[in-house]
């Protein structure tokens, strides 16, 4: 298919591009120019920001000057600003100078558009190597605009790192454990959203999300100028309309959907219908959802019958796209990895698998019993209301249907990451949500809350901070005379205003600190040498697990993630082991003791012959490795 289809296309976002600077029409080039115009500010030739692929609508938009990625002081770390990839570089390049013996900087990847996708390893080098350690894999971003799991992932590495000198929990925590942590998933998306009035899913490669043959044609517009894409209403008429302004509302702000032909307004996102369907901004920048791309469970977004399943944003084929891929190839090559957790926004809920059935149906008793303890603490923590399964407690949180008073369903989600970490790779695997999008209280009771009462919460506690702007006309080029308003759907409605989100990534990495300190490990607890016949020596290995959980999820033993924890000795030169009598089981120098429970002690032994300094050691997939020397003499 021709991406560009002919002048009609062409022309119509020329015409876009014309009523929004002003009837200056955009050059060709691809370079990023540096700086931005602040919300609000003239938009006579502003800084552009251009989106690599092929696609027909436009790849290039107005840079905009954020004062919420703005730090307080250059220089300094603070929780009170939204980092853009850049500045979280920058970030994680002083962090790995500053604690060299504590830090390793690298790429697991690159994004579509060519961009390192940057991890860091916590650990004690002195220590030993991490893969020799029991780990624990955090990231954030993956949703190009849920950038509140960026900060907290950053705000984990700087708590755990700035405090390792002085907390004992944290010291023994990162001597003994890795920690794997990539605040930005997919850094594409991310740059989009963080430095342009642009909204999307994930990645940025084009994507036909309306199913009209066209990819990316209808991106929305900053129609006012004020550096977001806000959304408008029209009056059209009593019994016209699918909205109407909320009488709970006093000063007629909110907006509630009554359905077709109840209202007598019409609610449209900022901006143009480039492609003249009748919608707006239905299919921007990208489509592709990377939280549905996993291979465990994948379901593409149509098929030949019409009758099976299909999942919306699925990508090409499992694994198709390479933020996706990154995260694949690490930790499959990484199996010392027990827990994880990958970041979104904003419900809030403490959130993992099963997606396509009820956690009983698709998880072993004991690891549903391990992660319900987790899913408790967590609510502890960071005070969310709900925790639980994808398919279930997520789909039916938000009670009976306002329209139609029907209880809520369960429903299903397709290549979804907590199905790959547990099904597939065997792990905890969370994908915790963070922020409520300012739900703070349901002021009528009737359990769930609606926009004026997102309103009157903001009212009586954020008055002044400009959450909310106030419906203002503006002459539509096409719908006529519309108001421009609402919440900013960047720095509140999708995330925390930034006075507020320190709060929620410190609570979000309290949680993923009591995560970390939950892996299994394994440990030598006593090595005991006892003369046995023709002067050989008994020597006796006992060992434990001295973490919190088991040495493998019974799912992880089923789909076979984890081998048996093992108990070896490694003899040194003149020493031999004693073979029993002919017809007996040979004597190993590595024998397998299945895998340990918390707390649960195995013992092996050997019978060796000769002296000198054998090396015994317990080593576990996910429960790392332990190992002592032991001198034999005759």
């Amino acid at each position: 298919m021709r991406r560009v289809t002919g002048m009609g296309m062409a022309a119509l976002c020329i015409c876009a591009v014309a009523w929004v600077f002003g009837g200056q029409a955009l050059g060709a080039g691809g370079q990023e120019e540096q700086g931005g115009r602040r919300p609000g500010a003239s938009v006579d030739r502003p800084a552009m920001h251009r989106v690599a692929g092929v696609r027909d609508g436009m790849s290039v938009f107005p840079r905009v000057d954020y004062p919420q990625l703005k730090p307080l002081r250059d220089g300094e770390v603070d929780f009170r600003h939204f980092h853009a990839y850049d500045e979280s570089v920058r970030l994680l390049k002083k962090w790995a100078a500053q604690f060299p013996d504590l830090v390793e900087l690298y790429s697991v990847g690159q994004s579509f558009e060519g961009r390192e996708i940057w991890q860091i390893t916590i650990t004690n080098k002195k220590t030993g190597k991490d893969t020799d350690k029991p780990a624990f894999f955090l990231e954030g971003g993956r949703h190009a605009g849920e950038i509140s799991g960026i900060e907290a992932a950053l705000y984990f590495i700087h708590h755990v790192l700035s405090n390792y000198a002085s907390d004992p929990a944290i010291r023994t925590l990162v001597d003994s454990k890795a920690l794997y942590v990539k605040p930005h998933n997919n850094p594409d998306g991310n740059t989009l959203y963080h430095l342009t009035a642009q909204s999307l899913r994930s990645s940025v490669r084009p994507h036909d999300s309306d199913g009209d043959g066209l990819l990316d044609e209808d991106a929305g517009e900053d129609l006012d100028g004020d550096g977001f894409l806000r959304q408008m209403r029209r009056y059209v008429g009593e019994g016209k309309g699918d909205s109407i302004k909320d009488p709970k509302d006093p000063k007629g702000r909110a907006m509630r959907s009554v359905g077709r032909g109840k209202g007598d307004y019409e609610v449209y996102s900022e901006g143009l219908d480039n492609d003249g369907d009748g919608r707006y901004n239905e299919d921007g920048i990208g489509g592709l959802d990377l939280h549905r791309n996993y291979p465990e469970n994948w379901r593409p977004a149509t098929e030949a019958t019409g009758r099976g399943y299909t999942q919306g944003g699925s990508g090409e084929y499992p694994l198709s796209e390479p933020e996706t891929r990154a995260v694949f190839s690490f930790l499959m090559t990484h199996p010392n990895v027990a827990i994880a957790q990958s970041l979104d926004t904003a419900v809030p809920m403490i959130l993992r698998g099963p997606s396509t059935s009820k956690e009983e149906e698709s998880m072993f008793p004991g690891d549903l019993a391990l992660v319900r303890t987790f899913d408790q603490k967590g609510i502890e923590i960071t005070g969310y209301p709900w925790a639980g399964d994808t398919f279930h407690t997520y789909s039916t949180r938000g009670g009976p249907n306002p329209f139609t008073g029907e209880p809520p369903s369960d429903s299903p989600i397709f290549g979804h990451g907590p199905d790959f970490g547990y099904l597939y790779y065997g792990v905890v695997w969370y994908g915790d949500e963070i922020w409520n999008g300012g739900r703070f209280e349901d002021y009528d009771k009737d359990g769930r809350i609606d926009q004026w009462e997102v309103l009157k919460w903001a009212d009586e506690h954020r008055a002044g901070k400009g959450d909310f702007k106030d419906w203002t006309k503006f002459t539509h080029p096409s719908l006529g005379e519309v108001e421009i308003g609402g919440f900013n759907p960047k720095f509140y409605s999708q995330n925390p205003p930034p006075d507020l989100i320190e709060t929620w990534a410190r609570n979000e990495a309290r949680f993923n600190l009591y995560l970390a300190q939950q892996l299994p490990q394994v440990r030598i607890t006593a090595v005991d040498v006892e003369p046995a016949a023709a002067g050989a020596f008994d020597v006796r290995l006992t060992v434990t697990n001295a973490g919190l959980m088991p040495t493998a999820l019974e799912i992880a033993k089923r789909v076979k993630m984890v081998r048996p924890d093992t108990c070896a000795i490694e003899l040194a030169k003149g020493q031999a082991l004693v073979q029993p009598p002919a017809g007996q089981p040979r004597a190993r120098a590595s024998v397998e003791i299945g895998w340990l429970k918390p707390g649960e002690t195995k013992s092996v032994s050997w019978t060796v012959k000769g002296a000198g300094a054998a090396t015994v050691t317990v080593g576990s997939t996910r429960g790392g490795v332990d190992t002592r020397e032991v001198r034999i003499q005759n």
